[in-house]
């Protein structure tokens, strides 16, 4: 099994157990300190492991270097590996990945809800979906 498909098997699992531990409303995860703690952590690791898998592609198809994590997708999208939208919200998650490490500011938790029970999911799937149809 190549590195890229053992990275995108490992963040599927990460998905998976991500999905069990989600909180049902803002409520509960803005209350729930240990629940909230582990949705970061797993945030953390998905958007993580989602940028190592693009600089495995890179590396691979011997794209240019990024000079950052998030010119990564930028570099994805210029060879045609990922469309424009999905392009902007990997970005975005490593916005808020970076926030919730780093924790610059106040965090709004009702967005880093809304991310995590409606974007985030969607837009790695979307990205595993692509990174697999290149048979790398």
């Amino acid at each position: 099994m190549t590195r890229i498909k053992e990275k995108l098997q490992q963040i599927r699992e990460f998905l998976a157990q991500f999905r069990g531990i989600r909180p049902k409303s803002l409520e509960e995860y803005s209350t729930n300190i240990e629940k909230k703690a582990a949705c970061e952590r797993f945030v953390e690791k998905i958007v993580e492991g989602t940028v190592d898998v693009a600089f495995l592609v890179i590396k691979r198809k011997r794209f240019e270097i990024p000079e950052d994590d998030i010119d990564a997708f930028t570099i994805l999208l210029d060879n045609h590996i990922i469309d424009r939208t999905l392009a902007q919200r990997l970005k975005q998650a490593k916005g808020m990945r970076n926030i919730i490490v780093h924790e610059y500011g106040k965090i709004d938790d009702s967005i880093i809800f809304r991310s995590i029970t409606d974007e985030l999911e969607k837009d790695v799937r979307s990205f595993l979906k692509r990174i697999e149809q290149l048979g790398l």
